[in-house]
């Protein structure tokens, strides 16, 4: 049996046309475009790879099982996301670039509003975990000017790789926020960031298996902020050095973000004389440059 390919393809588009024409009616533009354009995109897939019946059915069955596993308190389809690099995209193409600016990348399934406020040389740490590590830095306009007042978010995960969230005592540790001062200064105790594995007990972590990807990340300090007239930026800092910085399961890092985190022999005087004993800690330093907000 021979097959008529032009027919077959006539058939495959005709298909495609009938279903972009359903979406005629829809009164929101925007809907509209979008819902065409993925049914392009996915009708188009679907010709390209030939994909099977079962093979459709497997997928169905893993979106299910995506759906399953997610609740109030793990959102699997956020790790769907950002492990198929499209939550990293989605952060690029809504955050386009000017010039100088700080980079922004995923924004991640831990941030919590209400975090604690903390005062300029306070400690986030809440008890958690860590090696003790002081950040600070300036938050800027793309003219170089400071930027006071600005809230500054910080979030991060402890020593053994959780965020707070992630236990069920109901803790808050390792997140707070603080504002800049008058020169857009900055400056705050935490934890020296350390990898640690995305949740892949679940059917995203059986995708990661599959291809054989890895489920960590690289070590980072998650930052959100925020003041009048400036785009928000929600971004990482990274930690130079670290093995990971170039397979990071949810291809987060970028080259501007990786920072220096320079480790401090136990009895090294502290920024702020706080004393840490026999502890060692470490410090590092992250400007952050604001672009300017949509008018």
């Amino acid at each position: 049996m021979s097959t008529d390919h032009d027919e077959q393809a006539r058939r495959e588009r005709a298909l495609t046309d009938r279903v972009l024409a359903s979406f005629s009616g829809t009164e929101d533009d925007r809907l509209r475009e979008l819902m065409c354009s993925l049914t392009e995109h996915l009708h188009a897939f679907i010709r390209e790879v030939r994909l099977t019946q079962d093979e459709w059915a497997k997928a169905i069955g893993f979106l299910t099982a995506v759906g399953h596993i997610t609740d109030d308190r793990r959102q699997e389809f956020i790790l769907l996301s950002d492990v198929l690099g499209a939550s990293m995209q989605t952060v690029t193409v809504n955050n386009e670039a000017v010039a100088g600016e700080t980079e922004a990348t995923v924004f991640g399934p831990f941030f919590v509003d209400d975090a604690p406020e903390v005062e300029r040389g306070g400690d986030i740490s809440g008890g958690a975990r860590g090696q003790p590590c002081w950040v600070e830095g300036r938050v800027t306009d793309v003219a170089g000017r400071p930027v006071p007042g600005a809230r500054i978010e910080v979030w991060e995960a402890d020593d053994d790789g959780f965020y707070d969230v992630q236990y069920a005592d109901g803790r808050v540790a390792a997140r707070g926020h603080l504002h800049t001062d008058e020169h857009g200064g900055y400056r705050f105790w935490a934890l020296t960031p350390t990898p640690y594995p995305i949740p892949h007990d679940g059917p995203v972590g059986g995708l990661l298996r599959a291809t054989g990807r890895s489920p960590m990340r690289a070590a980072h300090l998650h930052f959100m902020v925020s003041a009048a007239g400036m785009r928000t930026l929600v971004t990482h800092i990274f930690v130079r050095g670290d093995d990971l910085l170039e397979q990071d399961a949810v291809f987060g890092v970028r080259d501007s973000l990786v920072e220096d985190f320079v480790e401090q022999p136990a009895g090294t005087p502290t920024p702020d004389g706080r004393d840490l004993g026999d502890r060692t800690w470490a410090r590092a330093r992250f400007d952050i440059v604001l672009a300017p907000g949509t008018p």
